[in-house]
This record gives C-alpha cells, sequence and structure tokens, in this order.
C-alpha cells in the first residue's frame, strides 16, 4: 500500500486558478471582475478583501490622481534616466523611480497617516466633536513635536508656498461623500493653528492629505506608502511615454556631465560637518 504523503497547503482569497477559471477574492474573474470592477475599486478590495462603496472609492481614486504624477520630480527623474542608460529594461526605468518613494517624496503619505493616527490612539476618552476640541488637540499636537525639534509631517511644500490646490480639493471630496473622518479632522486643524507655535504658515500638502483620506478610510497604515507607489507608477509610464516621444534625459545628463567641476578632496572627520569651497 503506497504511503499518504500530506501536501501542504497555502490559503489565500486573492487569486486561484483552476483548468477552466480564474477566482478572484472569491468571484469569477473573467465573468463577475473583467468589464464590470474599474482598477482602483479593485486596488481598494484587493487590500482589505471588502468591496468598497461607491463613496469610498472616489475618495480613493481622488487619493490615486493627487499621486500620480507632480512634474519632474526625483522619482521621474531617474525613471528617465534610467530608461536613458537602459532602454531595453523598462521594468527597471519604473523600478528605479518606484524606489526613491521615501521620506521625502511619496513617503510623506505613510508618514503623516502613522503620526496622525498615533495622536488619536494616544487620546484619553472621547475624541473631540467640534474645531475647538480639534484645535486645542493639534496645538498640543504642534507644541509637543517643536518641543521635540521634530517636523510635522505634510506640513509644508517646497513649490506650494502659499497652499498646495489638492489639499482642499481632497477633503472636498471626503466631506461630500461623508468620510472626512478623524484623520482629516486632525490634520485641519494642524493647518489652522501651527502659525502660533511656528510663527509662520505652511501649507498641508497633498501627500500628507492623501494619507490621511486613506487613514479615514480605514486602509492599513503598512501599505500607505504601498497605495501611493501604486498611483506614481501611472505617472512613471507617463514618464516614459514622454520620453520615448520627446526625450529629455540626455539633456539632463549632459547638462550634469558638460558642467561638473573638479574640486580638491575634503578628508571625512567625524562629527564635523563637511564643507566645499
Amino acid at each position: 500500500m503506497a504511503e499518504r504523503i500530506d501536501r501542504p497547503e497555502y490559503p489565500t482569497a486573492l487569486g486561484a486558478s483552476s483548468l477552466r477559471t480564474i477566482t478572484l477574492l472569491g468571484h469569477d474573474l473573467a465573468a463577475d471582475v473583467m468589464g464590470e470592477v474599474g482598477f482602483g475599486e479593485l486596488a481598494f478590495w484587493l487590500a482589505t478583501q471588502r468591496r468598497p462603496g461607491r463613496g469610498e472609492v472616489r475618495v480613493f481614486e481622488a487619493v490615486l490622481a493627487a499621486l500620480a504624477d507632480h512634474g519632474f520630480t526625483p522619482t521621474a527623474i531617474v525613471t528617465r534616466l534610467t530608461y536613458l542608460s537602459a532602454p531595453d529594461s523598462v521594468q527597471g526605468a519604473l523600478a528605479a523611480g518606484l524606489l526613491g518613494g521615501g521620506s521625502r517624496f511619496l513617503g510623506v503619505t505613510e508618514d503623516t497617516g502613522r503620526f496622525l493616527h498615533d495622536v488619536l490612539t494616544s487620546v484619553d476618552g472621547d475624541l473631540p466633536d467640534g474645531d475647538d476640541g480639534w484645535d486645542a488637540l493639534a496645538l498640543r499636537t504642534v507644541q509637543d513635536r517643536r518641543a521635540a525639534r521634530r517636523f510635522v509631517p505634510g506640513l509644508g511644500h517646497h513649490v506650494h508656498k502659499e497652499g498646495d490646490p489638492r489639499t482642499p480639493r481632497l477633503m472636498e471630496i471626503a466631506t461630500e461623500e461623508g468620510l472626512f473622518g478623524p484623520h482629516l479632522s486632525l490634520f485641519a486643524a494642524i493647518g489652522r493653528v501651527h502659525p502660533r507655535v511656528l510663527g509662520r504658515t505652511l501649507p498641508l500638502n497633498g501627500a500628507g492629505v492623501c494619507g490621511a483620506a486613506l487613514a479615514d478610510l480605514g486602509l492599513p497604515l503598512e501599505l500607505l506608502r504601498g497605495f501611493a507607489l501604486l498611483a506614481r507608477t501611472a505617472g512613471l509610464i507617463g514618464q516614459l511615454a514622454e520620453e520615448i516621444r520627446d526625450p529629455v534625459g540626455n539633456d539632463i545628463f549632459l547638462s550634469v556631465d558638460l558642467n561638473n567641476r573638479s574640486v580638491e578632496p575634503v578628508p571625512y572627520t567625524p562629527g564635523a560637518p563637511e564643507e566645499r569651497p
């Protein structure tokens, strides 16, 4: 009698295939999903394993649109330059751009969502129910960050110094859909009160408001940067498409290569700031 061999099992509620069918999230992919479910809705559904409502899809897709492309950012430039160096590797060019999604670009979405969530979960008792209460919480929050000599994530922008146009629009959409939750409420209050502490007015940036909106949708905080990268993937495909039609990568490369200057080396000294003449 042949010995029975137990096979390992790897359970998943996501994609699974048989001879004639493919299922996804418990639905027939070909019959129930393709042509019936938009990509933004599907991305939300895949991450949460629950189908979002229409309002949730609208807010989520507004976030994706807000983060898709923002001009010649480092992520866009490195994608174009990688394609210049290796035009046979579109995947490499896209990956190069996505790898640059960190604390200064794109990663602010996750940083802000996590920061707001940490503040909210530290509140004893009920959360505020009006602007005065949110302003008081925001004021304490900004004061604590200043005392700790730490930045407030999502506050400030190197271009939109008079206001990031994405921020009020996303807040408006969330309000229209009844999804302006505690993360957005705290973020908006930070925008109102921070000048009292910092002595200057800084804009609430688009990446930050996206993080607040995603957190209010109940999406996993660990994945907020992933959603920013999902959005930017579409933007980088656009950057590549434009680079193929109307290339500027070589001009960027030559601008640096032909305008560098040789300087004397400055030996590294631990603890001492490095200066160049």
